[in-house]
């Protein structure tokens, strides 16, 4: 075992001591020494309940004949961040997570790891990290929150909120009805009840075989989970046993597997981003965004889940969710792949129980599908060379094609005060630039603007482009991700008010309908701001990050 590097042999009572001075036993030392990386906070409610998983995680780590060893990792809450500068650190934290791990992990030699984590960035920081170090390594969520109380036709969630606030500025709704709501949309803690970034990177993590069958989706507070975190503890000793790394389990058939699932599900634009980083840290050689674009056109949209319906994701775990996806999409996927369960994919999926019966509002057939195209794509043309990420899945047939009129902001500060003020009117393209990886720094997520314009009603006569993101529940006609983003000198630089831009999400196109002439001259003349933070991890992260479409890696 690699622990015995430091704890086995007459020349290592060094450290036996140092186990033996918070009073681990000779027979806890002699056993198998499996990490537990807790990301609980009491500020972060997908982290919320993890101290209780550890625990459960604990117990099932020694019943499998392993000695557990907690550490924490750091967290942070992409709602908490939404609209203002925390937004700037949520992206640049997946890095610190990760390498947190790792050297967790690589100084204590630990032989195994059980990763635990629900939200935005520290799902992918996660799998990134047991890419890298290629031990036994089995992911965990902590579960997601429950749906809150009815509002605008559905169950509230923390979205609500926002889109309330533009309701409120026209007249659609009252500040009795939001103050309410403050206390009635997010009823437990978890990951947030709609299917974001954070259930989406969960819903990855197991298309990729990296959790155990059926651990996606099961809300927080169901006593599912703590089954779930009582075997992931048992079966991660097993792997070390066997030798079942986490390189066996994160391979190039299990990563194109993922991708068939994001694009069935609708996932968030972000699981593109985050999928490149995953394959890069694992040293896996493909084009994450070229499979993208390719099966977006072949594998169809079967799972329909808030922002794109009414349903939420415990009404997606109670249709079957991801056994019931990957098992309708199963003549497209690799099946024997292996997943940390110590089997493939083929032998969870036939003795998976479905303990309640399928939803076909919700899950459909490949033969049935909602749409024969999938819901995630990867756009091109003028204004993003280098491609830009959307989410037809999320935007209404009414304006899958839209052509308007661009009213530009350098900051989404500038974009939201114009929003909720009324200068962004219909026929509008909100262009907001300087937020890409180096330029904002941190790619924030656009999503604060695009909920203001729905409340406005706005969300069908307007657009919205960025070289920011967008958080999974976002809907309206938008494209994020452009790159080269405008700190770098692409073409969204140098955008005008009033310029006419055209977006169709059927032929993945965003064109500045300028003259190539006009555009080349602008370029020229355009010169790069100055980074925005000398001191501190942003100005390190501003200097360091790659592209969006490279997966907004750190790399020299």
């Amino acid at each position: 075992m690699r622990s015995d590097e430091f704890l086995q042999g007459s020349t290592n009572s060094l450290g036996r001591s140092l186990m033996k001075s918070m009073g681990y036993t000779n027979d806890e030392i002699s056993k198998p020494k499996i990490g537990i990386a807790n990301s609980f906070s009491t500020i972060v409610p997908g982290s919320y309940n993890l101290r209780e998983i550890a625990e459960k995680v604990t117990n099932g780590i020694y019943a499998g004949g392993g000695t557990a060893i907690e550490f924490g990792t750091i967290g942070a809450c992409d709602g908490i961040g939404q609209g203002n500068e925390g937004m700037k650190y949520i992206l640049p934290s997946r890095e610190i997570i990760a390498n947190s791990v790792e050297i967790m992990v690589q100084a204590h030699r630990l032989d195994g790891i059980v990763l635990l984590g629900s939200c935005d960035k520290i799902v992918p920081a996660m799998l990134m990290a047991a890419a890298r170090l290629k031990i036994p390594a089995i992911f965990l969520g902590g579960g997601a929150m429950l749906g809150g109380a009815i509002f605008d036709n559905r169950k509230s969630d923390v979205n609500s909120n926002v889109e309330g606030l533009g309701m409120l500025t026209v007249g659609k709704t009252t500040q009795k009805e939001l103050d309410i709501l403050e206390e009635t949309c997010c009823p437990t803690c978890g990951s947030c009840s709609f299917l974001g970034t954070a259930n989406s990177m969960n819903c990855i993590a197991e298309a990729l075989g990296m959790s155990l069958t059926g651990a996606a989706l099961v809300p927080a507070v169901h006593n599912d989970r703590r089954r779930l975190a009582y075997d992931s503890g048992k079966i991660i000793v097993e792997l070390v046993k066997k030798g079942i790394s986490a390189d066996k389990v994160i391979t190039k058939e299990s990563i194109l597997n993922a991708i068939k699932v994001c694009i069935a599900i609708g996932g968030s634009t972000n699981v593109v981003m985050h999928l490149i980083a995953i394959a890069y840290e694992a040293g896996i050689d493909l084009d994450v965004l070229s499979e993208f674009d390719k099966l977006s056109r072949e594998i169809p949209f079967i799972a329909k889940v808030n922002p794109a319906s009414k349903y939420n994701i415990e009404d997606f775990w109670m249709a079957g969710g991801i056994p019931r996806v990957m098992t309708n999409l199963k003549k497209v996927l690799d099946t024997n792949v292996m997943t940390v369960r110590g089997k493939t994919l083929q032998e969870n999926l036939d003795s998976y129980l479905y303990k309640y019966p399928n939803n076909d509002e919700v899950i459909k057939t490949m033969e049935n599908p909602f749409s024969s195209s999938g819901a995630v794509a990867v756009m091109r043309g003028n204004l993003c060379p280098d491609t830009g990420i959307s989410k037809p899945g999320a935007i209404s047939k009414e304006v899958q094609y839209f052509k308007g009129k661009a009213i530009v902001f350098d900051c989404e500060e500038d974009a939201n005060k114009a929003i909720l003020s009324g200068k962004v009117q219909s026929g509008h393209v909100v262009v907001i630039r300087y937020e890409g990886p180096k330029g904002g720094p941190g790619m924030r997520e656009m999503y604060t603007a695009l909920k203001y314009l729905y409340g406005k009603g706005l969300q069908t006569s307007t657009a919205l482009i960025t070289d920011g993101r967008f958080s999974g529940t976002n809907n309206g006609c938008f494209v994020g991700h452009i790159s080269p983003e405008a700190q770098e000198g692409g073409p969204i630089a140098i955008v005008r008010d009033g310029d006419e831009i055209e977006i169709d999400i059927e032929k993945r196109q965003v064109n500045l309908l300028v003259s190539k002439e006009e555009i080349d001259k602008r370029l020229k003349e355009w010169k790069a701001p100055a980074l925005k933070y000398t001191k501190g991890y942003l100005s390190i992260y501003s200097k360091l990050a790659r592209s969006g479409s490279e997966g907004a890696i750190l790399k020299v």
